[in-house]
């Protein structure tokens, strides 16, 4: 097999030019959308093959491996699935119903690092070229040296202390409008920067920082609540949105089971002028960790597993390395079945896998990696964005082997001295 690690004109093709994509800015959400996708993993290699390489492209090989286990992303799951049928058809509903009034939103819900925000992100972007594809012969396409008028869907954060003021500005920056001084202003911007950008779907992420005990969140979430009437679909996501207090004074529907939010409070400071008298709608769902307590809760949690077992490029990665004999339980110990956790787990094992010389994965070598979740300085643990890190469980065995990056295989595949 040939080395795909580098190309004839010396370039190597998984090292990344500049910052990652600002999904919070249009720039860097289109930039994000162009990347999706993109990324080469490394080859296959037997033992052999990876023996006859010289030591620069051993090492080079080295990092594209560890550069492929690191940018696997979060694959879909049976939650997060019913998440983006949930969305999708939500998303496409709202844009082609052309009757003046509010649109039903959607909350997600979960714990940290579960994935919601990839998985919004995904189907929103899925929603938006399906829907710039439709509108080519509508739409004129963007002037050279002009920003593109068109913007189906965007994404903002929330900001930690939250306030009117701080979301119109998170909102305006995602566009690259200017801050009005008031906050009449800054509302009336958002307005039309929403309007004229022809924007159908506005996701605001980490919206339980709002803890109500404030008034300023109060107004932030009235603030919320009064952008649907802008014909936007209003996707909230956040952290155990059930008990965070934002759905406080709302009643499930029994009919149609969505939320039903009432109209802003009178006097609310944000916008006087803003409030009416109509009722807000969501759906409400939730994105659970794996459930390994019932069947069919473990074979999906098994074949997830198998589907990070694929995409692998260990040198003694074997069919059942994840799925087999205690490894499926040893994870789910480690994880709690949190998407995130497990993520992080495997890509640490992973790189101790190949500096070790093991190559594979098992619960011996993973009980030396403690789960870091690294830099979390953007999540606030205060609102639960942060999960709880199960121990690691004792190792029965420690892996002592090293290598230099010279270190080859020998015929059985055992390293030999350096090359």
């Amino acid at each position: 097999m040939a080395d795909r690690t580098q190309d004839e004109s010396g370039i190597v093709p998984f090292l990344r030019s500049g910052p990652p994509p600002d999904r919070t800015t249009w720039e860097g959400w289109q930039q994000w959308q162009r990347q999706r996708g993109t990324f080469v993993a490394a080859p296959r290699l037997s033992l052999e093959e990876y023996a006859a390489l010289s030591p620069r492209r051993r090492a080079l090989n080295d990092l594209h491996r560890t550069a492929t286990h690191v940018n696997m992303g979060l694959l879909e799951t049976p939650m997060s699935a019913r998440v983006t049928k949930l969305m999708r058809g939500r998303l496409r509903n709202n844009a082609l119903n052309f009757e003046p009034g509010t649109r039903d939103g959607l909350m997600i819900s979960g714990g940290g690092f579960l994935g919601k925000t990839e998985t919004a992100c995904a189907a929103a972007a899925a929603f938006e070229q399906l829907w710039r594809d439709l509108h080519r012969q509508l739409l004129p396409g963007p002037v050279p040296g002009t920003r593109d008028l068109f913007v189906p869907v965007a994404y903002c954060r929330t900001p930690v202390r939250a306030t009117p003021k701080g979301l119109c500005g998170a909102i305006l920056d995602f566009f690259g409008a200017p801050h009005p001084k008031t906050l009449n202003g800054m509302i009336r911007q958002v307005r039309d920067s929403i309007r004229d950008h022809h924007t159908t779907a506005l996701l605001l992420d980490d919206i339980t920082r709002l803890r109500l005990h404030r008034e300023d969140d109060q107004d932030t979430l009235d603030l919320v609540r009064e952008l649907m009437d802008l014909n936007v679909t209003l996707v909230l996501i956040g952290v155990d949105i059930p008990n965070s207090g934002l759905i406080r004074g709302g009643h499930a529907d029994p009919r149609t089971g969505q939320w039903v939010l009432g109209p802003t409070k009178a006097g609310s400071s944000f916008s006087p002028s803003a409030a009416t008298q109509t009722e807000r709608r969501f759906d409400l769902v939730d994105l659970d960790p794996f459930d390994y307590d019932a069947a069919d809760g473990m074979a999906a949690f098994i074949d997830h597993l198998a589907g990070i077992e694929d995409r692998l490029r260990l040198l003694r990665t074997k069919e059942g390395m994840l799925t087999d004999g205690e490894m499926p339980e040893y994870l789910f110990r480690r994880t709690r079945g949190i998407v995130g956790l497990l993520k992080r787990l495997i890509e640490d094992g992973c790189r101790e896998a190949i500096e070790s010389g093991a190559e594979e994965l098992t619960p011996e070598l993973l009980a030396t990696i403690p789960i870091r979740l690294g830099n979390v300085a953007d999540r606030d643990p205060s609102a639960g964005e942060i999960p709880e890190i199960p121990a690691a469980e004792p190792a029965k065995s420690t892996p002592k082997r090293r290598r230099s990056r010279n270190t080859v295989f020998d015929d059985q595949g055992g390293r030999t001295a350096d090359a």
